[in-house]
């Protein structure tokens, strides 16, 4: 398709549009990694896990289509997201304070990446079919997708500091997504009746997964706090 094709137009805004559809999730991941940063580092954090998330769509949308047929990786990629979940909804580690800020802002920057690696597993089918094949115009989507995230990570994290209660919200949400993951698992297909009792069953395996997810984190919290209270 060439730059004056109507069809390489109309494919570039549903790639924008359909990033503006999955941003929300990936500002949630960025803003949850990055609140613990000092505030002279949170900007870079953001860009840079924004960056690092678009980059890495670009990737796995290029490879993760064929993998995606394989029975149990989604499932594999919802447990590691829950695990990601429960750990950013864990208060941060006194500790931590002493770290040095560069230290900080990678480890966000990495669970970004994580975090955005294992989500892209559920939407990257849907990117690449409206590309179909080009390169050029998957990069091009993706990246102006970039301004988008940061902005909705800006907006998530401002909220964070004001309302600590939306962390919770946060890893309920991570914990969703993940559930809607499990049962589109190909091999979780085959054994509970095919597609049809897959949808049936997506909205409460999703529910369930979002409350298992504040449930655990919640659990973990409090044992921390009260082994902290007796060593105190």
């Amino acid at each position: 398709m060439s730059l004056d094709s109507p069809a390489l137009w109309l494919a570039l805004l549903q790639i924008i549009w359909i990033n503006i559809l999955l941003s929300g999730d990936n500002a949630v991941v960025i803003a949850m990694a990055c609140r613990s940063l000092p505030e002279k580092t949170r900007k870079w954090g953001i860009i840079t896990g924004a960056g690092v998330a678009v980059g890495l769509r670009i990737l796995f949308t290029g490879i993760v289509a064929t993998l995606l047929a394989l029975p149990w990786l989604k499932l594999v990629g919802s447990l590691a997201l829950m695990w990601i979940a429960v750990d950013l909804a864990l208060p941060s580690d006194e500790a931590d304070e002493a770290v040095e800020a560069s230290d900080n802002l990678w480890k966000a920057v990495g669970t970004v990446a994580v975090a955005d690696i294992v989500m892209s597993l559920d939407n990257v089918v849907a990117v690449a079919a409206v590309a179909n094949g080009s390169w050029l115009l998957l990069g091009i989507g993706l990246a102006i997708s970039i301004p988008l995230i940061v902005a909705g990570s800006s907006l998530v994290m401002s909220l964070l500091d004001r309302f600590p209660i939306l962390v919770w919200a946060g890893a309920a949400l991570l914990g969703w997504v993940a559930g809607e993951m499990l049962v589109s698992d190909t091999a979780i297909i085959d054994r509970i009746g095919g597609i049809e009792a897959s949808h049936h069953w997506e909205y409460p395996v999703a529910a369930l997964c979002a409350v298992l997810v504040v449930g655990i984190a919640y659990t973990v919290g409090r044992m921390r706090k009260a082994r902290a209270h007796n060593e105190a």
